[in-house]
């Protein structure tokens, strides 16, 4: 199974530029992922809301137009999809979609951003919290696949530039402390799984100063398994030559 994750930085504004579909033509997947849509269904053309050869999930933000968003296309219609936590302080802000297939939930995620301030951080670790519950909630029914854009670089070698980031949220102590976390309850870093502990390997770069030219980038985007998954991962990939967004996507095959 071929799974990709893509923070598009809004799918009206991505679906204008020239990668966008043939990225989906050419990709070869099962399923598509996205992140940061900014748009529901009702205003979208038919060739995003259902692109040829897939079905499509959508979740939109009903605390503000035009915000955050995630849509899964599968070629397959899965069992059921859910979206949002259960949490009602976390349900508001179309940030998340469950899809059960056979042998797994996958769990497409736009993570909060926390760079705004002392209380959005705040709500960035909250939900990061109630994340966690519900993926094990999840995972005692079957195996968890998790994707999408994280806001935090794990490590030292998931930016370029760690010690000037040090106390930029995205790489904060406690970010990263949460991912270590994250990863210590049994979900599986796909791309270090499948790669080693590579440097230079980016999935989002700012618009500003030729960040993207020059490679100054961050590893925001992943996926992630449920250990019970590990052996399944037969590859996984960054694919930075994708443009469209200040985002790559991400790739997963799984062997199930």
């Amino acid at each position: 199974m071929r799974l990709y994750s893509w923070n598009v930085n809004g799918i009206r504004a991505a679906a204008k530029k020239e990668h966008f579909f043939p990225f989906l033509e050419n990709s070869r997947a099962d399923v598509v992922c996205l992140q940061e849509t900014k748009a529901e269904p009702g205003q979208l053309p038919p060739e995003i809301l259902n692109p040829a050869g897939y079905l499509s999930y959508w979740s939109s933000s009903r605390a503000r137009r035009g915000y955050s968003g995630v849509a899964i296309y599968s070629k397959n219609d899965p069992a059921s999809v859910a979206t949002e936590l259960p949490d009602a302080k976390y349900a508001q802000e179309g940030r998340m979609l469950v899809a059960e297939y056979p042998s797994f939930f996958l769990v497409n995620a736009y993570f909060p951003n926390g760079q705004k301030d002392e209380d959005r951080l705040g709500f960035k670790m909250g939900y990061y919290a109630a994340f966690l519950a519900h993926a094990q909630k999840l995972r005692k029914t079957k195996p968890v696949v998790v994707c999408g854009d994280f806001n935090t670089s794990h490590r030292e070698i998931d930016l370029a530039r760690p010690k000037e980031n040090e106390n930029v949220s995205g790489f904060l102590p406690e970010e990263r402390e949460w991912m270590t976390k994250f990863i210590s309850e049994g979900y599986v870093d796909t791309f270090r799984r499948a790669k080693g502990d590579t440097v230079g390997d980016y999935t989002w770069w700012s618009y500003r100063a030729g960040a993207r030219a020059n490679n100054v980038g961050w590893r925001l985007d992943y996926f992630f398994v449920s250990e019970e998954l590990a052996p399944k991962i037969k590859d996984a990939w960054i694919e930075p030559a994708v443009m469209g967004s200040d985002h790559c996507p991400v790739g997963l095959e799984l062997d199930l």
